[in-house]
């Protein structure tokens, strides 16, 4: 008999989460088109359940050009109404317009930075963090690097980037690494 797998509980409530939890969180992500994505899909997130997004995740890929950003970022008023009807995706009207304007100011950060992800990296002093968290209740919400993050991305226009946004997204693309110390992922991530 093989030994039982431990995994953070919430990667266990569904098959998506669980797929999703086991590849893909807390996986360092460096190339811009992904860091787009989930700043995108974190955003959609806000109010809902991560769940709910991960179901939808290839709608809003077929929806927004594949996370190409200069792509999203010319999206006419006529796409955005169209989007609006798209039932792949949250058809909420301020999240969908923000992920364009969001679009914008993402290649303004490229174009100061080289890349979002340096610009990124800075709210963590160049290095990921990697927490030693025993149980979920360890786990905050946010912190003061998701605090300084948010509050530079929103001094620059960006929306649907509050701090507890910042930190899921941080924590998904492997800024911090928020596996506990007795999940499988922890050592892999």
């Amino acid at each position: 008999m093989g030994k039982e797998i431990r995994r953070c509980p919430w990667g266990t409530t569904d098959l998506e989460y669980l797929k999703y939890h086991d590849v893909e969180w807390g996986v360092p992500v460096t190339d811009d088109q992904t860091l787009f994505e989930f700043l995108i899909l974190e955003g959609a997130q806000a109010g809902l359940s991560w769940l709910t997004i991960l179901k939808r995740r290839e709608g809003y890929k077929k929806a927004f050009a594949n996370f190409e950003v200069t792509k999203v970022a010319r999206f006419s008023e006529k796409k955005i109404e169209k989007l609006l009807l798209d039932p792949g995706i949250i058809r909420n009207k301020l999240k969908v317009r923000s992920a364009v304007s969001n679009a914008k100011l993402f290649i303004q950060i490229q174009k100061e930075f080289g890349s979002f992800y340096k610009y990124s990296m800075q709210f963590v002093n160049g290095k990921r963090i990697t927490n030693k968290r025993k149980k979920m209740s360890d786990v905050p919400a946010t912190t003061k690097e998701s605090d300084a993050f948010s509050k530079d991305l929103k001094r620059r226009g960006f929306k649907f980037v509050g701090s507890t946004i910042i930190y899921a997204y941080m924590q998904a693309i492997g800024m911090v690494n928020d596996h506990l110390t007795s999940c499988f992922r922890y050592m892999a991530c």
